[in-house]
């Protein structure tokens, strides 16, 4: 049996492998059209490679896909993130677990996992072939012809891991086989706010902020970091995995609310600041943070509730409580722009899960053809959910 896997990513080289183990005899080809395999999982986490979330329960795990996780949770129950663990350490990779639920290999280094799936490659007898474009794919028969560098090859299947397309356009040669299309945007990015004094705060970080675009039903939470052109971390970047689609539509200009402090029940919060300002009455405001906030930003929210700073806490008037707690747990911030986060460029869109078997990663469209990773319409948070995903979609589609 030939099997050809398009595409020398993450998705891909899992695909193989377990196509690979799972007929020993069939020869596996990774075809990839550029000189670079594995790219994200090097880049990925800061070069730390960011494999999985230690979430071990498929119905939570499911959550943290904006698009898919419905879907995803018949694959899950095949592989998930128990598998991935369990995989990487029977062959000499342990992972280990940070404060915020991410997992990287112990080493704490990319090249770990590369080198772990190349060792695996070579021990199997995948071929890699870099620098090959795949040109054409066309069912033939009870086979899948592939043009490549102007001439035809017959595989008995074929698994497509080409990942994310950032145009539709990408996407026509499976579009021209009768796959629908979701059109792709941007998934994972971080907002700029070019009008907004806080970007002078550049550096500072809020450990649990509630951010909220205005209008959209559900917030996220998680730290908030202020950068010299906005605001990114975990709360924004969730924030814009889950709008993606309605923010797109904005073409990238709306309102966000914060919450500083991840207490969205103002009551408390008034009680919390009436109490501190009424223990620590002589002491200048400046110097009486009752919540846990940095000391610059808390200066901030200050000036824009027309604080003066060196106003006794005692002294502080009613009206102004009103107004600083509402810039506490409501403050409003224009968005005008964009920028992918770092280079972990993720898109939703792709081939509709309608049109694949998710117990086994096949087209429903074309027979012998299955799907893995990010060129399905399947994105998730940040955090190696798109890791995981990869993997189980790549192990499903290889391993039938």
């Amino acid at each position: 049996m030939k099997t050809a896997i398009i595409g020398g990513g993450a998705a891909g080289f899992f695909a193989a492998l377990s196509a690979k183990e799972n007929n020993p005899k069939s020869e596996v080809t990774i075809y990839e059209k550029s000189d670079s395999i594995l790219r994200k999982v090097k880049i990925s986490g800061g070069g730390r490679c960011n494999v999985t979330h230690s979430c071990f329960k498929v119905g939570d795990l499911v959550k943290s896909y904006p698009r898919g996780g419905k879907q995803l949770k018949k694959s899950f129950n095949i592989f998930n993130t128990n598998h991935t663990i369990a995989w990487f350490k029977d062959r000499g990779v342990n992972l280990i677990t940070e404060a915020d639920n991410r997992m990287f290999p112990e080493t704490n280094k990319s090249i770990t996992i590369i080198n772990c799936l190349l060792d695996e490659a070579h021990r199997l007898g995948v071929v890699i072939k870099r620098k090959t474009a795949v040109n054409e794919l066309k069912p033939d028969g009870d086979k899948i012809k592939l043009k490549i560098d102007e001439f035809d090859y017959a595989f008995d299947k074929v698994i497509v891991a080409t990942g994310g397309s950032p145009k539709a356009s990408g996407l026509n040669w499976l579009k021209a086989l009768g796959h629908e299309i979701i059109p792709p945007i941007p998934s994972l990015f971080t907002f700029n706010m070019p009008d907004e004094k806080i970007i002078g705060l550049q550096g500072v970080v809020s450990k649990n902020a509630i951010v909220r675009v205005q209008g959209a039903k559900s917030p996220q939470n998680g730290p908030l970091l202020v950068t010299h052109w906005g605001m990114s971390g975990p709360a924004i970047l969730k924030t814009s995995a889950w709008e993606a689609r309605s923010l797109s539509e904005k073409n990238y200009s709306f309102s966000i609310q914060v919450n500083w402090i991840g207490n969205s029940n103002e009551d408390e919060v008034r009680v919390l600041l009436n109490r501190s300002f009424y223990n620590y009455g002589k002491k200048k405001v400046i110097n009486v943070i009752p919540f846990e906030l940095p000391n610059s930003l808390w200066k901030y929210l200050l000036e824009a509730s027309e604080i003066d700073e060196n106003t006794v806490a005692g002294e502080v008037s009613k009206k102004e409580k009103n107004i600083l707690i509402n810039n506490i747990v409501n403050a409003i911030y224009k968005v005008n722009g964009k920028t992918t986060f770092k280079e972990e460029f993720v898109t939703c869109g792709g081939v509709s899960l309608k049109d694949i078997n998710m117990k086994t990663m096949e087209s429903k469209v074309v027979p012998n053809l299955y799907f893995a990773g990010e060129v399905l319409n399947i994105d998730g948070v940040t955090g190696g959910f798109n890791f995981q995903a990869a993997w189980t979609t790549g192990y499903i589609a290889g391993s039938n």
